[in-house]
């Protein structure tokens, strides 16, 4: 098991689903954990369940779509050694006639700028610390397309961008960037989107025969970053029960 020891983790958008699971399972292998999500009661949530754990949490909250103010938030929490950017919404299976100028940009407000300013905003201290690992989670839908939520997968394909892209540019600092590209997950966000007999028929799908759990990202989160992945920058990696396979 990849230890976390003496390593401090902000995950955005931790107050449930994937991002509680991510905080978890860091806790239990040792990290300190700052918890970002814009419900109180759910990073609240999170907290204690990270505290079970024997790690020690620190909560905030704020709305990612308001930069200054998340930023500033974060700030204040103190230096990171790892950045965990969660956070996130749905697609709601909207058609290209059905995406409003306002759902559009929510969607590219939490993803692509949150994901960019949370980034520059921890990066001075993994630079002067010269170390440093940033996980995004990027999703199947860029990897693959998405026929009914056209601007989920474009916000996704964008965070892949950041991923490649800051993998070289902070190389020089010992800074480590990977993406999570989860398939999908059974969550409160993924039912908002998705009726039970959708979800039930894609499940028999899967040709691995079941969804992957939030708890099957989280292996892969805590896995890129532990030591054991020093060398790994630049990479997505996809747990998605063998729904998406890309070749290279």
């Amino acid at each position: 098991m990849a230890t976390l020891e003496g390593k401090r983790a902000l995950i955005t958008g931790a107050g449930g689903g994937m991002g509680q699971s991510h905080a978890v399972l860091m806790a239990k292998r040792g990290a300190e954990i700052i918890i970002h999500d814009i419900k109180d009661d759910g990073a609240e949530e999170t907290a204690d369940m990270v505290r079970e754990q024997g790690a020690k949490a620190t909560v905030v909250v704020a709305d990612i779509r308001d930069i200054r103010t998340f930023t500033s938030a974060i700030s204040n929490a103190g230096p990171v050694d790892i950045l965990v950017n969660n956070a996130g919404v749905g697609g709601a299976r909207r058609m290209v006639e059905e995406i409003t100028e306002q759902v559009f940009n929510q969607m590219f407000e939490v993803h692509v700028r949150g994901t960019f300013f949370a980034t520059q905003t921890v990066l001075p201290a993994m630079k002067d610390k010269k170390d440093g690992k940033i996980i995004n989670i990027s999703s199947i839908y860029a990897m693959g397309g998405n026929r009914n939520a056209s601007h989920y997968a474009a916000s996704k394909s964008a965070i892949s961008g950041f991923t490649k892209s800051w993998a070289r540019e902070f190389a020089p600092w010992n800074i480590k960037v990977n993406a999570v590209a989860p398939g999908f997950v059974v969550t409160e966000m993924t039912e908002a989107s998705n009726s039970p007999e959708n979800i039930a028929e894609r499940e028999k799908s899967m040709p691995l025969g079941e969804f992957c759990k939030p708890i099957d990202i989280s292996y892969a989160v805590a896995w890129l970053a532990s030591a054991e992945t020093d060398l790994i920058s630049g990479q997505v990696i996809s747990p998605n029960s063998g729904e998406v396979i890309v070749g290279y």
